[in-house]
């Protein structure tokens, strides 16, 4: 009889264990299926033959050699769900939304994404090369130089569209984290005079020194790919070389500490802010030394997990353009300005001798992806740093703010800007092919499209006034 009962005991327990286990292994194997998977991959994309380099009107000839490689790099994330996304960033000064349209339908056909899990950003260095259709008012191209131009563009096309599909191709397992370090060489330009900025004790007006991190390991923990990101100009170097500026020289130094990963870097919302002082390699060089710093010290120190959950929104609002002026205005300017804007003003001409209506509204891009608890939110343009300090009043300080991603259209100001004036807020817009600025709700349409976005994908939205 004792016997019968320990035996009976044992079978009772070998029950329950089976119980225990059909009902809890569902969960497990769930929960290893809800891991994320990561791929990077990197193409260069330095021109093989001298051309025009992009950002400044003052060069006078085309480019005369490399400092360093540019590059497209990607980072593809799949969740637990098996919803997918890739970033692409870049060392050119942007993408117009003609080309980013393209690469974005072809990467949306051959991986069967939707347009909001495609993010674009570049690091808009201004010595990398001229792309199609952006900023074309700037530089003396001759046929040749044109078609230059318009082969290298259907090559960094190319570059973009392999670079995401060869990140998903080398997805794995992987966890995510963010965090954020500092790094301090910004310094707002509209309220500090570059020449004076050595020998001032104390600096004036908005900036963003965080640099958010975002790190993709594989099972083993090694690096699979680090995004990291700064909102200031990537506009120390004005020579003639091909080279990624301050960004640059950082991905290098984060790829030298991480062996086998991919370092990309997108510009925040730093069209307001410079590096300075600069004008220098050595310069170039030892900004990027000291954001690679600041990236290192939030991988050991601030990095949180992030759950393997997904959500990616994208939506386009409609900014308004203030009345243009007088035929008489563009006539003025295409008599006395600087070259480029003389190009620019007998734009605006031909558009009214071919009895067309001046642009009076542009389709603005705004881009909101939630990384597990980690918010991204990408902004067209060449967005002033005052929205990132209220987008992080509204999501909280953590949020990831890029500006420079996925159309390159023009300055965007906040109102402050706006009503200030000056370059940002108003006489930028003619060399991008706008016929006056921006109307004074052009903070406001873009700030409550952030907050539709976050709000629609289960994000607390702070009240800001």
């Amino acid at each position: 009889m004792k016997h019968r009962l320990v035996w009976f005991t044992l079978w009772s327990r070998y029950q329950v264990v089976i119980v225990l286990f059909m009902l809890f292994a569902p969960a497990m194997v769930c929960a290893e299926e809800s891991a994320w998977q990561a791929g990077a991959a990197a193409v260069d994309i330095t021109p093989t033959a001298p051309m025009w380099l992009a950002g400044y009107a003052s060069r006078d000839h085309v480019s005369e050699g490399t400092i360093h490689p540019l590059w497209v790099k990607a980072l593809a994330l799949q969740d637990g769900q098996g919803h997918r996304a890739v970033i692409v960033t870049s060392d050119v000064l942007g993408f117009p939304r003609a080309m980013s349209d393209r690469m974005c339908a072809r990467l949306q056909k051959n991986l069967g994404l939707a347009r909001a899990d495609i993010m674009l950003n570049s690091s808009h260095t201004h010595s990398g090369p001229v792309i199609q259709d952006s900023l074309m008012c700037m530089y003396p191209l001759d046929a040749a130089g044109l078609e230059a131009v318009r082969q290298e563009t259907a090559r960094i096309e190319d570059a973009v569209v392999g670079a995401g599909e060869r990140a998903f191709a080398a997805l794995r397992p992987a966890r995510l984290s963010s965090g954020a370090g500092v790094v301090r060489f910004a310094v707002n330009r509209r309220n500090n005079a570059e020449a004076e900025v050595p020998g001032l004790n104390e600096l004036k007006g908005p900036v963003d020194h965080s640099v958010p991190v975002l790190l993709a390991a594989g099972e083993d923990g090694a690096p699979i790919a680090v995004l990291f990101g700064y909102a200031c100009h990537s506009t120390v170097l004005a020579g003639y070389q091909w080279c990624g500026d301050y960004p640059g020289f950082a991905q290098i130094e984060v790829e030298k500490a991480h062996p086998g990963a991919v370092a990309l870097f997108a510009a925040g919302c730093g069209a307001d802010i410079n590096p300075l002082p600069r004008r220098s390699v050595e310069l170039a060089r030892q900004y990027g030394r000291e954001l690679a710093f600041a990236v290192e010290e939030a991988l050991a120190d601030t990095m949180k997990p992030l759950d393997a959950a997904l959500s990616t929104r994208y939506a386009e609002t409609e900014l308004q353009l203030a009345p243009a002026p007088e035929r008489a205005h563009f006539e003025e300017v295409a008599a006395k300005a600087a070259p480029y804007l003389k190009n620019a003003a007998t734009e605006q001409l031909r558009e009214l001798d071919a009895g067309r209506p001046l642009r009076g509204s542009y389709p603005y891009c705004v881009q909101l992806w939630r990384v597990g608890g980690q918010s991204m939110v990408a902004l067209g343009g060449e967005v002033v740093v005052d929205y990132a300090v209220t987008i992080k009043r509204m999501l909280g300080r953590e949020a990831f703010v890029f500006g420079f991603s996925n159309d390159l259209m023009s300055y965007i100001p906040s109102l402050r800007v706006l009503k200030e004036g000056g370059y940002e807020g108003d006489t930028s817009q003619l060399e991008y092919g706008m016929p006056a600025k921006w109307t004074e709700d052009v903070e406001a349409r873009i700030l409550g499209t952030v907050r539709v976005l976050a709000t629609d994908v289960g994000v607390e939205v702070k009240a800001v006034e």
